[in-house]
């Protein structure tokens, strides 16, 4: 047995001392530098590409058969154009598994490498002849044992170019440095490059380093202590910056995957907002049966023009398979916050669904929203809605049952949703009650007072709008008009919004009618409305401040408008309009008043027309008022007003310029002939008296013509003179008559 081991030894150590003495002899007799014309010429006619072998070209035969080559260069396939280039490059093979048939790579080093890759629009590429498309494949094919001491790859620039789409790709300063990477055996890599492309617009600077183990063979792979960095231009973020790190396993043969520790952070500039994000997931497995993970959670905060917002997703736990899965309690938290107010929204519900009919299901869904800020009623309002919310992605639909308080109201609502990319929605609310001015910004004196340039109406939200369904509210202030049992359908489409029935109780009355609104290219509007028994008096001092009219009774309103801003549209108005009206009056002047006053004057020859501002402590009181008005163009035209009361008659015509806020007006007032003052018979009694109302709406001055009134009470002397003179006479003569 020793014979045997000595010979053996003394055997393999000859050969072995044969192989070394052959190397170093070829090593000191050959040159692979008196070979380049050769290489050249048998690229370019094997090829069809021009090669440069500018440097040198040194071999090593052991311990590693290698090669070490200087700058190289190879143009583009029958072209002068260059294609590839590298400053330098070594690559080495073991010696002795060699001897095994076996190719063990030992190490690969480059420097200075710069490679163009266009794939033209026929489909074809720029390296199909060197990939050997169309050459039969007859070898057989070598097995390659991955072992390499290293690889390192500088300053590399490679470039991807698609002339169909115009899409361009680029890696530039990479430099990738490993250690050992053999099957099995845990290597370290770490790589840094910046990748740039214009579809989409990237333009990141990254670093990498982790440690990867992989088995070929069984195809099974691992990534421990990843520490991933990037930072640049991705599409429309700005200022990015990326961290990612953790571990994570992949098995192609049993398609089974997962991740540990995993955590993500992310910051950036998208528009003008700033956000970050962060991510983490201690434990996550997905096989091809089955899924399964601990607690997820995701926070995100974005600062831009709606504030300061803080979101927090967390997920408790998950595990399903390839079809259904349970989520134990999902939540949501968000905390955005403003200048004048902050908002805090909490989501929570269990999930179900199921990935392969696409449907999911927040079986006990609890949304709490608290609100706080000075301008808000008692300066915090919380809310709470529970319910149902199934979301079917396959069909595109989405069906919502929820109940509870929001803002300061009780709401019970169903919502469905039909097409995620145009939505159509369905809705059934009751509100028990809503007041919008609580929430609406309050108008200051110094505001009242600016006069701010007038902005146009944006109404191209509603131009996509697809709505259908119906609203009841219990009780409703909006504007300061008060309103309840109020009721609605809606129905919109492509820019058209039709509410009818629109009714509701109001002031003592009751309103039903419809309003119509279309938003396709410039607005419209248009209102159909009749309002009955209602107490005008107070429903103006409530909508407009308007304290000029009282009584209670039925208002018409037939009218469409149009324009880009309001006073286009006030200035646009057209349609009719009707009053009528009982037991009121008409603040600002009391003509019965101003008509005895002027008896006296008659007496005196002073009459004279009178011009007077409005005087909201005088009123002309009637028992009946009727009117209808033609509008066009925003001005209301009136031929048929009829007041009156027990002493006093008013008819008259004229228009309200609502466009330009306002009137011209004339009335004629009559008071009753049996109207008797302290001198007897009043000589005013059934004469009458021209009233002008004119000027704008905020400044009515009121004209009384008492000139003309003189006029007409001479007429009336001079024929009750006449009158009385000719009864007398014919009294003689009937005296005459009969003697």
């Amino acid at each position: 047995m020793n014979k045997i081991l000595k010979y053996t030894l003394i055997g393999t150590g000859s050969v072995v001392g044969v192989a070394v003495a052959g190397a170093a002899y070829l090593a000191a007799t050959f040159n692979p530098n008196d070979y380049k014309d050769r290489i050249i010429q048998t690229v370019k006619e094997s090829k069809q590409r021009d090669l440069r072998l500018d440097g040198d070209i040194t071999l090593s035969f052991f311990p590693s058969i290698g090669a070490n080559l200087g700058k190289v260069s190879l143009s583009e396939y029958k072209s002068d154009h260059q294609f590839a280039a590298v400053e330098s490059a070594r690559v080495s093979l073991a010696l002795m598994p060699l001897l095994s048939k076996k190719v063990v790579v030992d190490e690969v080093a480059v420097s200075g490498l710069q490679a163009t890759l266009v794939k033209h629009k026929d489909g074809t590429t720029n390296i199909d002849d060197l990939l050997g498309k169309n050459e039969k494949k007859t070898e057989e094919k070598q097995q390659v044992e991955f072992d390499i001491a290293s690889v390192s790859i500088e300053k590399t620039a490679l470039t991807y170019r698609d002339e169909g789409t115009g899409a361009q790709y680029a890696i530039k300063d990479l430099n990738l440095h490993t250690g050992r990477i053999a099957n099995g055996v845990p290597g370290k890599v770490d790589l840094a490059a910046t990748v740039q492309a214009n579809q989409p617009k990237l333009d990141i600077n990254t670093q990498l380093k982790t440690t990867l183990t992989f088995d070929l063979d069984k195809q099974q792979y691992r990534v421990e202590g990843l520490d991933l960095q990037a930072n640049g231009v991705a599409l429309d973020i700005a200022n990015l910056k990326l961290q990612a790190s953790g571990d994570a396993n992949a098995d192609m043969t049993t398609q089974e995957f997962g991740a540990q520790k995993f955590a993500l952070k992310a910051s950036g500039v998208k528009g003008k907002d700033n956000f970050e994000a962060s991510l983490d997931a201690p434990a996550l497995s997905l096989t091809k049966d089955k899924f399964s993970g601990d607690k997820l959670t995701l926070n995100a905060k974005l600062d831009g023009a709606m504030g300061n917002l803080v979101a927090l997703l967390s997920v408790p736990g998950v595990e399903g398979n390839a079809k259904a899965f349970k989520v134990g309690a999902l939540t949501l938290d968000l905390d955005l916050k403003q200048p004048e107010q902050a908002f805090k929204v909490k989501l929570s519900s269990p999930l179900s669904g199921n990935f392969e009919a696409q449907q999911f299901d927040f079986s006990n869904l609890v949304l709490a929203v608290n609100a706080s800020g000075d301008k808000l009623p008692n300066k915090s309002v919380s809310s709470e809605m529970k319910g149902r919310v199934q979301v079917d992605a396959a069909k595109q639909t989405v069906q919502a049952n929820l109940a509870g308080g929001l803002l300061q109201s009780q709401v019970k609502a169903k919502v469905g949703v039909n097409g995620f990319a145009e939505p159509a929605i369905n809705f059934d609310v009751d509100v028990d009650q809503f007041d919008a001015d609580l929430y609406m910004p309050k108008k200051t004196a110094e505001a009242s007072k600016a006069a701010a340039p007038e902005q146009p109406l944006d109404l191209s939200a509603l131009r996509k709008l697809n709505l259908d369904g119906s609203l009841r509210i219990g009780s409703l202030k909006v504007a300061n008009v008060k309103t309840s049992n109020v009721r609605l359908n809606m129905k919109a489409r492509n820019g058209q919004i039709n509410v009818a029935p629109l009714s509701a109780n109001l002031y003592q009355g009751s309103m039903n009618g419809s309003v119509s609104v279309n938003a396709q290219t410039t607005p419209s509007i248009t209102v159909n409305q009749s309002l009955n028994g209602v107490n005008v008096a107070a429903l103006t001092k409530d909508a407009a401040d308007f304290d000029t009219l009282e009584g209670k009774g039925n208002v018409g309103l037939n009218l469409s408008m149009r324009g880009d801003t309001v006073s286009a549209m006030k200035k646009a108005l057209n349609g009719t309009m009707s009053l009528n009206l009982a037991d009121g009056a008409i603040k600002g002047i009391n003509i019965a008043k101003k008509l005895r006053e002027a008896q006296g004057m008659l007496g005196k020859g002073g009459a004279s027309a009178q011009t007077q501002s409005a005087d909201n402590a005088e009123k002309t009181d009637f028992s009946e008022l009727k009117a209808s008005f033609k509008v066009n163009s925003g001005v209301a035209h009136n031929e048929d007003l009829s007041l009156k009361s027990p002493l006093l008659r008013v008819s008259g015509n004229g228009d309200i310029d609502i466009g330009n806020d306002r009137m011209n007006y004339l009335a004629k007032a009559t008071l009753a002939k049996t109207l008797e003052g302290q001198g007897g018979k009043d000589m005013v009694g059934g004469i009458t008296v021209p009233v002008r109302v004119s000027g704008p709406f905020a400044d009515l001055k009121y004209t009384l013509d008492f000139g003309a009134m003189v006029g007409e009470a001479v007429k009336e002397k001079v024929k009750t003179e006449v009158k009385t003179k000719l009864q007398d006479q014919l009294k003689e003569n009937l005296k005459g008559l009969f003697k």
